[in-house]
């Protein structure tokens, strides 16, 4: 398989979805609620729908891990993971805000990420051991190895409220011991923008594959750590995520530690 051709491919499959996200005019009629503000829109299903059928052409004996259910996944070998919109909240509001997030796992391990900006024309992608890239430059981490003057981004869980009150004193540690916090509704972008250097670290509980995978590989091949909320912690398949610049990991995880002690790995 030849992983930087078939980057290339879901690239110009993504700035397709991404083409077809702006052309699209949303009224309250087209807005669904899945859960307890989960929303989903006609939108949502058409772009994925794009996806899986084009990405089906590119490597047929991959499976498939969507949000809003497209496909079946695969057992073994290849799996695409795909959030046809992440952001659907800026989406609706018309914050531009949001993006597409593609990733390949080959075996559960990421081989290839693609997270498309539409609205900044920002097309983040990687490949396992192919280095992080925005556009045509490569991009990396940012350097900075203190936690006091790190800027952080975070997002809040809108069902799961069973931690919240350990979530909101975490936030007020990291907002007096940090240079700020960004909540910005669209978790695949704020790990793109990890990778970027421009946040130092985004944490979050209560996410999904799709949420993630392609950022997750983006901000490795970026020179950046993921985990858990504990260090041996899946970001993948686990419900929490922390991805940094090296340097400053260890202090995200330890601040972390002193409001969730008994959380799982």
């Amino acid at each position: 398989m030849n992983l930087d051709l078939l980057c290339k491919q879901v690239i110009e499959i993504s700035e397709e979805v991404g083409s077809f996200l702006l052309s699209q005019d949303l009224s309250l009629e087209d807005i669904e609620e899945k859960s307890l503000n989960n929303l989903v829109t006609h939108v949502d299903k058409h772009a994925e729908g794009l996806f899986v059928s084009q990405l089906k052409e590119l490597v047929p004996e991959a499976g498939f891990i969507a949000e809003e259910g497209t496909g079946s996944p695969s057992n073994d070998g290849f799996n695409w993971i795909i959030d046809p919109l992440d952001g659907t909240t800026n989406y609706i509001h018309q914050i531009p805000f949001f993006c597409t997030s593609v990733a390949l796992i080959k075996n559960n391990e990421l081989i290839l990420g693609v997270i498309h900006d539409p609205n900044h024309e920002h097309t983040f992608h990687a490949t396992k051991g192919g280095g992080a890239w925005l556009n045509s430059r490569t991009i990396q981490v940012s350097a900075n190895k203190k936690l006091q003057s790190s800027l952080l981004a975070t997002g809040f869980p809108y069902d799961d409220f069973g931690r919240e009150d350990a979530y909101m004193e975490l936030l007020k540690d990291f907002t007096k011991n940090t240079r700020g916090i960004r909540r910005l509704g669209s978790a695949a972008l704020d790990l793109a923008y990890v990778a970027w250097g421009k946040f130092d670290s985004f944490y979050e509980y209560g996410l999904n594959p799709w949420d993630v995978a392609a950022g997750l590989l983006i901000v490795k091949e970026a020179g950046g750590t993921c985990s858990g909320f504990q260090l041996e912690g899946d970001p993948l398949f686990g419900e929490d995520v922390v991805a940094s610049s090296k340097d400053i990991h260890d202090q995200i995880l330890a601040t972390i530690k002193r409001y969730f002690p008994d959380i799982q790995a």
